[in-house]
């Protein structure tokens, strides 16, 4: 939905935001929900604030979502305010309240809108440059997954049921392979072929956790590189953002959609297959920063799946772009004909880079 200034002008006068919205730009960052920057004059100072519409095709209840949302960065900028750390308001997302005291605005369309404060002095990057770089992404989501180990009262709601669950993806997979609704199997018939011959290691990580072997925690589920925030000055990851998904999960999960998303120097979209690798400088890096602030708190038996998770990830990632070019596009947002497909392309190149050097990721680990 292109971005529309009367309608924008009036979502802004739902939010307790003092001054007047003097401009707004559509964010293209993302595939799914639709994000405005929005400048404001409050007193003769230009404010930033970041509004954006839930997508509900995606998030079927997005009250949960805010509830998530709310109780999970209220207890973490607690936790940020009782040990004295400084730019408290750049380390966690603060959600501006609606005039009447909410955590989102539902309008007479049923469009779910929240707003949040602009996080100012930090950059996003859609692939890794340097192994610094990948070192406080694994830092900070480390960090993340350890603030969240004590937070307190229910059960976080489930925003995306079985999220990731595997064996139930590899499933959709195989029913879009057999409905063909659109007529685009035999455009991905390799694609396909190599999807469905990995099924061995569909269950390895839901068998642990059924057994209780690997324990659930509260977890981020979508730790792309581009959902942490670096200081542009220091380099230094600030801010963990994109938080629809955090949930109940597994913490290798989110470790391994870091090595999906730092370890390759290519965008996830890449048409140059020969470019995409997993690049080992950039997961010890990465491995080295995750450890430092996880390493705590992690079992042996998560620990012994480090570098699997960056495989089984990346081919779940995969295989949810193939299902989803399959069945018409109609989860991830594209910009071309066959993006979805040139996606589960570059995912599965990547497991394969993963597959052939996954010993020595594990040995490295091990070491730390």
């Amino acid at each position: 939905m292109a971005y529309q200034e009367k309608q924008l002008q009036e979502i802004s006068g739902k939010f307790q935001i003092y001054g007047q919205i003097q401009h707004a730009e559509m964010l293209k960052i993302g595939h799914i929900n639709e994000t405005y920057t929005a400048t404001y004059d409050q007193g003769g100072t230009r404010v930033r604030y970041i509004h954006q519409k839930i997508n509900q095709n995606v998030f079927k209840n997005p009250t949960g979502v805010m509830e998530n949302v709310m109780r999970v960065t209220t207890h973490i900028r607690r936790k940020y305010e009782a040990a004295s750390v400084s730019n408290v308001t750049r380390r966690s997302l603060i959600v501006i309240p609606t005039r009447d005291g909410k955590s989102f605005y539902q309008n007479g369309d049923r469009e779910v809108w929240r707003t949040f404060v602009y996080v100012e002095g930090v950059e996003t990057y859609e692939s890794v440059q340097s192994p610094q770089q990948a070192y406080q992404a694994g830092k900070a989501f480390g960090e993340f997954q350890h603030q969240l180990v004590d937070l307190p009262g229910d059960r976080l709601i489930e925003t995306i049921p079985d999220f990731h669950n595997t064996r139930k993806r590899f499933t959709a997979l195989q029913q879009a392979i057999q409905k063909d609704e659109h007529g685009r199997v035999d455009s991905a018939r390799k694609e396909i072929d190599f999807a469905l011959s990995k099924e061995s290691i569909v269950d390895v990580i839901l068998n642990e956790m059924a057994s209780g072997t690997i324990p659930e925690r509260v977890t981020h589920n979508d730790t792309k590189f581009n959902n942490v925030m670096l200081d542009v000055l220091t380099g230094d990851a600030m801010c963990i953002v994109d938080l629809d998904t955090v949930m109940p999960g597994c913490a290798l999960y989110d470790f391994g959609d870091m090595v999906r998303t730092t370890t390759s120097p290519t965008l996830e979209d890449e048409l140059d297959l020969s470019k995409v690798k997993m690049q080992m400088p950039m997961f010890k890096k990465l491995a080295q920063g995750y450890m430092t602030t996880a390493g705590n708190f992690l079992t042996q038996a998560e620990k012994a799946h480090i570098a699997f998770s960056g495989k089984l990830i990346t081919f779940e990632i995969g295989i949810r772009f193939l299902t989803d070019y399959l069945s018409g596009d109609t989860y991830f947002r594209i910009h071309r004909a066959g993006h979805n497909l040139d996606r589960c392309r570059t995912q599965l190149k990547l497991v394969e880079s993963i597959e052939r050097q996954e010993t020595a990721m594990q040995k490295f680990v091990d070491g730390l």
